[in-house]
């Protein structure tokens, strides 16, 4: 156990740096919060209205959603770039009002290519733009305690998931889903967008302690630079697999709940569960990075999602929902934290937007082919414990490979 005094110091230095830099990190994470209108969790609420709406198939809505997110990966690191070259709020700017228009268009949507192009603006402003625009805020703003920084941030992720699909599931009972639509477009105009521009008036100056932190970065690699280091591939084979695994699992949860003989509601349920060890593992993560570095730590971050995968795939007890999720929030969590640190850590912030939205593009595009595979798998009468067991092999495996990567990193910055 730590000493109490110990324990007193940290507490008073966190709420210290809540309160010196409180309007930075409302605004980041009130734009991770609003990303939500583009995530997965909340356009899939509509999913049963798109269908009956355009007498689409459960394939149909599901293909055209992947070439959607593949198309929006795709436009990531081309967009990504602009947060390197505008200031937070211009870029903030540009992506609530694209957002806007998003969810105005879900509202109005008159056909189905006209579903896939506002399903494109949904993912590329909300899931993409929203997230990616945020931590590379974060990553250009603090520096001696960026750990930190990102850990709350991220908590948007989180309460976002706890807060708008019970609100809009009550509301499109009561106004429909269209209309539920032009709420959502309401909220961005009304909340989003004054209030987060109010919040990066102001932009934030780096402190003493940021700057010799900034200074002891060492190199500022380009994005080319980074696209031809071995090392970023490695770590980019680690981190796709909580996007891929965790989105296919969470896409085919109805398969899941049939074949393990729970309910719906239980599986519901345990979303709470994650939720909480989503936010406690982010700021466990954010308080160790600071103190640690991401680099040291990066080993760490596929472990709660191996585990996860090994015991899903090993029992059958509904006390095994409430572990896989709760142990699937930690590592997302710990994940978001780390990495959201790591490539400034690794390549200098000079050109982290251009390269945090290659990285996201990845994740992005590994989100949209996890469900997809899986459900071939399905089809192909694949067992849904052996893709799962699986899958905790490949985090295994990548354990071992991000340790390789971290002694390679830790060993450049003794260059």
């Amino acid at each position: 156990m730590f000493p109490l005094n110990f324990e007193l110091d940290r507490s008073v230095s966190y709420f210290a740096f809540l309160r010196a830099n409180f309007r930075w990190l409302l605004a980041a994470y009130l734009l991770t919060f609003f990303s939500g209108f583009g995530q997965t969790y909340f356009i899939s609420l509509f999913a049963g209205d798109i269908r009956e709406e355009f007498g689409l198939s459960h394939g149909d809505v599901g293909g055209i959603y992947m070439l959607a997110t593949l198309g929006s990966a795709l436009a990531l690191p081309w967009l990504g770039k602009l947060a390197d070259d505008f200031s937070s709020s211009v870029t903030a700017t540009g992506v609530m009002v694209g957002l806007t228009l998003a969810c105005l268009g879900m509202a109005l949507v008159p056909s189905v290519w006209a579903l896939f192009v506002v399903i494109f603006a949904l993912r590329l402003f909300g899931q993409g733009m929203m997230t990616h625009t945020a931590l590379t805020a974060v990553s250009k703003w603090f520096s001696a305690q960026r750990g930190r920084a990102m850990s709350i941030a991220i908590m948007g992720f989180p309460s976002g998931e706890a807060i708008l699909p019970v609100t809009f599931v009550a509301l499109s009972l009561v106004i429909g889903w269209r209309n539920s639509w032009f709420v959502a477009a309401g909220l961005m105009v009304l909340v989003a967008l004054p209030l987060i521009l109010f919040l990066l008036a102001k932009e934030r100056t780096p402190s003493a302690a940021d700057n010799e932190a900034r200074a002891a970065e060492g190199r500022q690699w380009t994005r080319s630079e980074v696209l031809k280091d071995p090392v970023f591939w490695i770590i980019s084979a680690g981190i796709l697999a909580p996007p891929c695994f965790g989105t296919a699992i969470m896409f085919h949860q109805a398969y899941l709940v049939e074949l393990k003989g729970w309910t719906k509601e239980l599986f519901a349920s345990a979303f709470i569960v994650m939720a909480v060890f989503s936010v406690a593992s982010s700021v466990l993560a954010g308080g160790l990075v600071d103190r640690y570095s991401a680099r040291q730590l990066l080993a760490l971050t596929l472990m709660p999602l191996m585990l996860g995968c090994f015991a899903l795939a090993s029992f059958t007890s509904p006390i095994v929902a409430f572990v896989y999720m709760g142990l699937l929030g930690m590592g997302n969590g710990f994940a978001a934290t780390l990495i959201g640190a790591l490539w400034p850590e690794a390549y200098g912030t000079r050109h982290v937007g251009a390269i945090r939205a290659v990285a996201f593009a990845l994740m992005v595009f590994a989100s949209a082919a996890g469900p997809g595979a899986m459900g071939w798998l399905i089809d192909a009468a694949v067992s849904y414990n052996v893709q799962v067991a699986g899958m905790g092999v490949y985090c295994l495996l990548m354990v071992f490979a991000l340790l390789q990567a971290s002694v390679a990193l830790r060993k450049r910055t003794l260059q």
